[in-house]
């Protein structure tokens, strides 16, 4: 089973305003990315997998994402596995949070403290986590690198999560993104702690980045702690598949080390669901 661990709810389950349509280039360097899609153009992406984890992330004061990604996972629930999101500094996240896993069979959280703006070590966040431990919800955290100026690097710094999974040991985590540039950082969490994870999506568009993350994975023997996945808009899941079954392309005639075909497979077809919990 080829599960995608990251993709964004679509804005719009049909006909997508004109003036709504945007091609950006501020997420990837090689080509501009489309924005916004919707329900159709999303399934149609995700044709080459059997599952895809969707979510949207919650911004204090303005509307609940999470109605929007049920609906999305109740028409296609062969397909979709839908995350929660909630702002920890919001006075009535703890409620939502509930809400969403009773009312709306949500079955994990999505959370990005640079976007959202929140401390990952503050006492509104640990209060997020200590519910989620005890729910049993897995939790995505944006980590690395953004284009969005306002958006506090420090906030998505890996370095943070180790303490976190520290406190909350039995709390199912992701870094997204291997935290781009800060790969490293990210290896030296997830390798120490059996519970917290990485996946690779917005990666491969960045070849020697992508090559040297791999390759310290594969050194420091953190493999197996990578997740698929693809932040679908930004890329679709045949541009990753055909990326991580190529890996050492851009070495090709050079002396330098090669990373293990065998085991980029293994990450295409990685028990995501099994690792983090979550009823298939």
């Amino acid at each position: 089973m080829i599960v995608d661990a990251h993709t964004h709810t679509p804005r719009f389950k049909g006909e997508i305003p004109p003036e709504e349509i945007q091609h950006s280039t501020v997420w990837r360097p090689d080509r501009a990315v489309k924005t916004p899609v919707n329900w159709a153009e999303y399934v149609a992406a995700m044709e080459p997998v059997d599952r895809a984890i969707v979510f949207g992330i919650a911004r204090k004061g303005e509307e609940s994402p999470n109605d929007a990604t049920a609906a999305f996972v109740r028409a296609y629930p062969e397909k979709l596995i839908g995350f929660l999101s909630i702002h920890p500094l919001d006075p009535h996240c703890m409620e939502e949070m509930e809400r969403c896993v009773s009312d709306l069979g949500l079955q994990g959280l999505k959370l990005g403290p640079n976007y959202q703006n929140f401390d990952p070590l503050g006492d509104a966040a640990f209060r997020v986590y200590g519910r989620a431990e005890e729910l049993g919800l897995p939790i995505v955290f944006h980590t690395g690198t953004s284009p969005v100026q306002m958006a506090d690097l420090d906030y998505a710094h890996p370095r943070h999560f180790d303490r976190v999974a520290i406190a909350f040991p039995e709390l199912r985590m992701v870094l997204a993104h291997m935290a781009h540039p800060w790969q490293t950082a990210t290896i030296a969490v997830i390798r120490k702690h059996p519970n917290v994870y990485a996946d690779i999506s917005a990666l491969f568009y960045r070849p020697w980045s992508f090559y040297n993350c791999m390759l310290l994975a594969q050194e420091w023997g953190v493999l197996h702690k990578l997740l698929f996945g693809t932040d679908y808009l930004v890329s679709t899941p045949q541009e990753n598949l055909d990326a991580l079954r190529n890996p050492n392309r851009i070495v090709g005639g050079t002396n330098l080390p090669r990373i293990s075909e065998a085991a980029m497979e293994e990450i295409i077809h990685r028990d995501t669901l099994g690792l983090l919990g979550i009823a298939g």
